[in-house]
């Protein structure tokens, strides 16, 4: 249970920090990036897959690149749901999502490290 929460909080400075480096996505506070991260990882848990299974003749034909459209939609989908989350458009949630993906594996990493330094 510890780790999961570990998980959502490493995820939610991501969020925060690409949202700062990004001009076009607005996220208030550390308690929005947790509810964005929430709703992010219940949105890929649910929608992603029945999104993926309906386009994988588009994504087949693109070589996968569409999956990249796909979490656009995840990132618009959740700025809609959580009233404090705002992107400005398509180009801004894609760049979110390659943005928040970058930070958060290298942030995973440093955990990975600390642990791993530890003894855990």
């Amino acid at each position: 249970m510890l780790k999961i929460l570990a998980h959502l909080i490493i995820a939610a400075f991501a969020v925060m920090i690409a949202a700062f480096l990004l001009p076009g996505v607005y996220v208030p506070n550390f308690v929005t990036g947790l509810l964005v991260t929430v709703v992010l990882v219940l949105l890929n848990l649910f929608v992603k897959p029945l999104l993926v299974l309906l386009t994988i003749p588009v994504t087949v034909v693109t070589f996968g690149l569409f999956l990249l459209v796909i979490n656009a939609f995840i990132i618009l989908l959740t700025s809609e749901l959580v009233p404090a989350f705002k992107v400005d458009g398509f180009g801004y949630a894609l760049l979110f999502s390659l943005v928040f993906t970058f930070v958060h594996s290298l942030l995973q990493r440093f955990n990975a490290r600390l642990e791993s330094r530890d003894g855990r």
